[in-house]
């Protein structure tokens, strides 16, 4: 059964401020966090330079030749598409420590660079604890997705797009009719007329998940701000 002397202690804890021990302790805790943030950065930088790279080959092998066929260009869709799902998986651990890091920043740095004590107030300092207590991820899988597409994929699907579309308007001379275009898009045994229609359904997928998590996002800030809540992983 608690005490009156127990509540006072409880309550000079909430606001006490760090003595120099625990500030280095926790200097330490950041330097650590700081460095599997730019580890997991790097990472992420990986996988779209492996994006942009295939791209540039399919783009390469399609328009090295006027008869050179448009299918590379197809592949490498697929292929940004499977870097792009890694590349989400990735994202989702270095959102963990890159928040862990930012909230040290405006709770910890911030005040000492003012002149102000770094305090336990019972918030920021319990919202780190129990992050490092019971570990998870801050977004869902769909919205790191739509955050990659926004940030980095979306520039290289648009281009595959294009490069696809542009190839088949061009080589291995202009169309002339609708017919030819499609003609000039079969593969094989599939009519170009699928061939289109699945391009077109590819592409309206990652606009459709881009803008849906996009805006998803923008309700959950506006909550945030509404309520005056301060969350880990922000941005």
């Amino acid at each position: 059964m608690k005490n009156d002397s127990d509540d006072t202690e409880d309550g000079d804890t909430e606001n006490r401020s760090f003595n120099s021990p625990e500030i280095g302790a926790l200097a330490h805790l950041y330097r650590g966090e700081v460095y599997r943030s730019t580890l997991w950065r790097t990472r992420l930088d990986q996988t779209t330079n492996w994006a942009v790279v295939t791209t540039g080959l399919a783009l390469s092998l399609s328009f090295s030749d006027p008869f050179a066929s448009s299918l590379p260009l197809i592949l490498v869709g697929l292929m940004v598409t499977a870097f792009l799902m890694f590349e989400a998986r990735r994202y989702r651990y270095f959102n963990v420590w890159r928040a862990r890091c930012r909230l040290m920043e405006t709770e910890m740095y911030g005040p000492l660079l003012r002149g102000r004590d770094m305090r336990m107030d019972g918030k920021w300092n319990t919202l780190l604890a129990d992050d490092y207590i019971k570990p998870k991820f801050h977004i869902s899988y769909a919205r790191a997705v739509g955050r990659r597409l926004r940030r980095n994929y979306g520039y290289i699907l648009a281009i595959q797009a294009v490069a696809y579309f542009g190839k088949l308007a061009v080589h291995p001379s202009g169309v002339d009719n609708v017919e030819q275009f499609l003609e000039r898009a079969q593969v094989g045994p599939i009519p170009g007329i699928l061939v289109v229609l699945g391009g077109v359904v590819f592409h309206g997928t990652w606009i459709t998940l881009a803008w849906t998590t996009w805006r998803i996002e923008k309700r959950a800030r506006a909550e945030r701000a509404r309520e005056g809540r301060q969350l880990i992983a922000i941005a």
